[in-house]
């Protein structure tokens, strides 16, 4: 089962993914939307995991970053 986070924990997540994994937030969007056409969330999770050995919270919020701005950008 998926763990629930926070608004405030994502964001914190999201500001430290650069310093753990020495990538910038841009360079992991920009690696998902260049990876496999997955549809579910935990496949995307799971496939970023095992594909660049991520933990599971950094990945997740990589996914769920990921899901929100695309989701902004079709509001446009």
């Amino acid at each position: 089962m998926s763990q629930v986070f926070s608004e405030e924990t994502h964001r914190n997540l999201i500001s430290r993914i650069p310093h753990c994994t020495g990538r910038d937030i841009s360079d992991w969007l920009r690696t998902v939307d260049e990876g496999p056409s997955l549809f579910r969330f935990e496949e995307k999770v799971s496939w970023l995991r095992s594909e660049h050995n991520l933990a599971y919270g950094h990945a997740k919020a990589i996914i769920h970053e990921y899901d929100l701005r695309r989701a902004a950008r079709k509001l446009l």
